[in-house]
């Protein structure tokens, strides 16, 4: 839960100076949170081990462990956890390793309550959200999975697991997007096709384009036997045909099928004139009627 006046929460804090972390435990306290105080970052890290708390304040220059380590540490064992710096450095570069080691935000010491309150609220509260949609996507009965620009797998929920299949050994079904899943990322177009351990699955969108995270939707594809064609058609037209019947553009079948939309149009005259039609919703027609699609 967010850290709120009304709802303190659990805090660990982390400094080798006792006077300040008596200090600082007492009035976190005497404002209601539950405080927990450890001189050290191994203290730090064998307490996170048995219990998360809801925010960690963390001071950077100790003995042993320093602030900038034990954070490392501890995005090891929580992704989610705000770590809020005590420092009495003001120097960009220590700022700057700071959140790159994995913190979320900084105070400068001696240290003004009200501030560091203010940052514990903002920080878990975002935490909290973070948790809820997490629970929320992983709980959905829909396959989502998320990718970066780089095509670098972010995360996948347990339904899009369930779908993917994974070859032996591995955890994920791949830890780098196909290329037409890679396209959404900037392509106008929502949705795309791709293969996977020989099944095909159909993308849809459901990120902003200009987001350097593309969130998808998946959906397995049913697919027809190589073999499978209407009587008149060769295997490549019946594929064709089969596609063209579920509403599928001849950009969308070049892309399923591997071929260019001038190939496809010309797939579709020689289909047209076997079938005696004129128009591909003609031919969509007639293919639902013999049950083809």
């Amino acid at each position: 839960m967010p850290c709120t006046d009304t709802m303190p929460c659990e805090l660990l804090v982390v400094d080798d100076s006792t006077d300040a972390r008596s200090l600082l435990t007492e009035e976190l306290g005497a404002l209601g949170y539950r405080v927990h105080g450890v001189s050290s970052g191994r203290e730090a890290l064998e307490h996170l081990s048995i219990h998360l708390p809801e925010a960690i304040l963390l001071d950077i220059l100790m003995p042993g462990l320093d602030g900038f380590e034990t954070c490392t540490r501890i995005r090891e064992q929580s992704e989610e956890t705000p770590v809020i710096f005590m420092t009495g450095l003001g120097e960009t570069e220590h700022i700057v390793k700071g959140f790159a080691s994995g913190g979320n935000d900084y105070v400068t010491k001696p240290i003004v309550l009200a501030e560091v309150v203010a940052r514990i609220q903002a920080h878990t509260r975002t935490a909290s959200l973070v948790r809820t949609t997490r629970d929320a996507i992983n709980a959905s009965s829909a396959a989502m999975l998320a990718f970066d620009a780089d095509g670098a797998l972010l995360w996948i929920n347990d339904a899009a697991a369930q779908l993917l299949p994974t070859s032996e050994g591995n955890a994920l079904p791949f830890h780098r997007a196909p290329s037409s899943l890679l396209a959404l990322h900037t392509s106008e177009d929502r949705s795309a096709h791709f293969e996977h351990a020989g099944h095909l699955f159909e993308a849809q969108r459901i990120s902003d384009v200009q987001d350097s995270v593309v969130v998808v939707s998946l959906q397995a594809q049913a697919r027809r036997p190589a073999d499978w064609r209407p009587p008149q058609l060769t295997a490549r037209e019946g594929e064709v045909l089969m596609w063209v019947a579920r509403g599928k553009t001849n950009r969308d079948i070049a892309d399923i099928l591997g071929m260019s939309p001038r190939t496809v149009n010309k797939h579709l005259e020689h289909i047209f004139e076997k079938m005696g039609v004129e128009t591909r919703t003609a031919a969509a027609d007639a293919a639902r009627k013999m049950n083809l699609a």
